[in-house]
């Protein structure tokens, strides 16, 4: 019998027994060795935010229950594949999985995890997958000048992967102070919002407060474009467009994950590859403050979630063998 978390009720979660199907010819059984909590969706989750209108959308692939729960929610979980098709037996793998020692899920549900990539770090690949379709919508430019607001999990990777772009100026914004830290390690510049450079062509907002998309307006070049990112669950936001939005003919675009960007004709499958290839940077690590093991979550959790802004990712670490 295995274990997997279960969000008993907003606020409250607990380890259950999980039972597995028998493997079809198709499928894989595959043991977790890792996986993690970002302190965004699954904050939100967690204190039963999502509003009865995105229930359908926001249901993770291998997600049981409904919300507000009782409800098996995760999607950033590395395994091994111990048994399955020949070509997946004993590779380590990423699948959007729940919180679980082991599961059975078809083996189209897997993606090998590359030689260079730690099994420790592969686990972000559902948020550089985020990250990198971000990217795609903004489609920056060679030279732009661009601000990324909010240095969660999110907003921490496209400012590394926008810092691969030749002669970009990239400035992670945050009101908290301790994130300069963060930026440094993602090779960044790191300012307060009332302290940030302005005239940008690009602002990728990630913050998920009206302060934060107000302030990504107020930065942008006449004719910039704001990339909306950040998800508010059933949070009203309230943004002036009077003023500066219509004489500087701003635009603000939405990115959502769960399409892939039309500026790029590639399926799922080759966004998550994307994603894992890029993880073989180690300047990643960074996004990763906080650890326990699987047992220790449903104590650990409340505590993430509810805690300062500093926390970004949990790594979970597994002992089942």
């Amino acid at each position: 019998m295995e274990r997997a978390y279960w969000l008993r009720e907003p606020g409250e979660g607990e380890i259950r027994p999980a039972s597995l199907e028998q493997p079809g010819p198709d499928d894989v059984l595959v043991r977790t060795l890792y996986s993690a909590v970002s302190r965004g969706t699954e904050a939100l989750v967690f204190r039963g935010g999502v509003p009865e209108s995105q229930r359908d959308v926001m249901r993770a692939p291998f997600q049981e229950g409904d919300f507000p729960g009782p409800v098996k929610y995760g999607y950033l979980n590395v395994g091994i594949v111990e048994s399955g098709p020949p070509k997946l037996l004993g590779r380590t793998v990423f699948c959007l999985y729940p919180h679980q020692t082991r599961y059975v899920v078809p083996a189209a549900a897997v993606t090998p995890v590359p030689d260079d990539v730690p099994a420790g770090r592969a686990v972000l690949a559902g948020t550089v997958e985020t990250a990198v379709n971000a990217v795609w919508d903004a489609a920056p430019q060679v030279g732009d000048r661009i601000a990324v607001i909010g240095a969660g999990m999110v907003g921490a990777s496209v400012a590394r992967i926008l810092a691969g772009i030749p002669a970009t100026r990239v400035q992670l914004v945050d009101i908290d102070p301790t994130r300069k830290g963060l930026a440094e390690r993602l090779g960044v510049d790191f300012a307060l919002p009332r302290d940030a450079a302005g005239d940008c062509d690009l602002v990728v907002h990630a913050s998920a407060s009206e302060q934060g998309l107000t302030r990504a307006l107020e930065l942008l070049r006449p004719e910039g474009v704001c990339v909306e990112l950040s998800w508010y669950g059933d949070r009203r936001v309230s943004i002036p467009l009077g003023e500066w939005f219509h004489s500087r003919r701003l635009t603000i675009r939405s990115s959502q994950v769960g399409t892939v960007s039309p500026n790029r004709p590639k399926s799922y499958a080759q966004r998550l590859r994307v994603a894992l290839g890029l993880l073989a940077d180690a300047g990643f690590d960074a996004l990763v403050t906080d650890e326990c093991s699987f047992d220790e979550l449903p104590a650990v959790l409340p505590g993430l979630i509810s805690s300062e802004p500093s926390s970004l990712c949990l790594r979970v670490t597994y002992d089942s063998d």
